[in-house]
């Protein structure tokens, strides 16, 4: 199963602001065993959302949706959402509850009364506004829950606020309450050599070959400007240590008999 990632905002894109869910999102998956496969980045454009949204939910795959699900007009996630899915939106009832609880934890922190008619505690009931059949997601910050969504592809997005502080916290919990049967707690092994004067193309056969004969992943990391070792490629193995050794062994093996000239070896858990 793939994980993915969308990350909404014209505010990321403008540069007003600098994602850090990409990284987030990396490390709470690689602490689980797991790798993120992909990652869509997204303008407050509600045209452009449905279809990411659209494309998600039909993928398959696992898929953290991070904002605009809040209730200002430059909000449009959850109204996407709802279309991508061909489904009305409705009040969440338990979004509800949560909702009307922190309305009146902040009317109790400022020493007033809770108004739950007043219009801007009937506006803020929009954020439980979920596509029919959503599931909500408990936020541990202020309450106000995000939802998860299952499509016709069984793609399952699970979308959460913007606010880090808010939102990994959330997509920790969803890792851990749903996907804990995906977790790998296997040693995880990389052994790569630098590799000087050869051209990628060049080196491609071998690592067909070796990824042919071998349970591991190739990998080939160009660089043309390194400070130390100019222009090189890093080309390595990763995968279980039981594989991964034999694997390399065989590598270092086919690049000396190709007369390349060979670097540093490098070793990464």
């Amino acid at each position: 199963m793939n994980f993915g990632a969308i990350i909404i905002g014209d505010e990321i894109l403008s540069g007003k602001r600098a994602d850090k869910h990409l990284a987030k999102a990396i490390e709470l998956l690689s602490a689980r065993g797991l790798s993120l496969a992909y990652a869509d980045y997204v303008g407050d454009d509600p045209e452009r959302i449905t279809q990411t949204l659209q494309r998600a939910f039909a993928s398959g795959d696992v898929v953290f949706s991070f904002g605009g699900i809040g209730a200002t007009p430059d909000d449009h996630t959850r109204q996407c959402a709802g279309r991508a899915l061909g489904l009305p939106l409705v009040l969440h009832p338990q979004a509800e509850v949560l909702i009307r609880e922190r309305m009146q934890d902040v009317a109790r922190e400022q020493g007033l009364p809770y108004e739950p008619d007043r219009a801007d505690n009937v506006h803020r009931l929009n954020m439980g506004m979920f596509p029919q059949g959503a599931d909500i997601i408990p936020n541990p910050y202020n309450k106000i829950p995000g939802f998860s969504c299952a499509g016709q592809g069984r793609g399952h997005v699970h979308f959460v606020p913007g606010f880090p502080v808010m939102a990994w916290p959330m997509v920790a919990a969803v890792l851990d309450a749903r996907y804990a049967h995906l977790f790998v707690h296997e040693v995880y092994l990389e052994r790569s050599v630098i590799v000087f004067g050869a051209m990628e193309s060049a080196l491609t056969p071998l690592m067909e070959t070796l990824e042919r004969e071998h349970a591991i992943k190739v990998f080939s990391l160009p660089s043309v400007d390194h400070p130390e070792w100019g222009r090189h490629i890093e080309l390595g193995v990763k995968g279980a240590p039981a594989a991964v050794e034999p694997a390399f062994a065989a590598l270092h093996t086919a690049l000396c008999a190709m007369g390349m000239s060979l670097g540093p070896e490098l070793v990464r858990n």
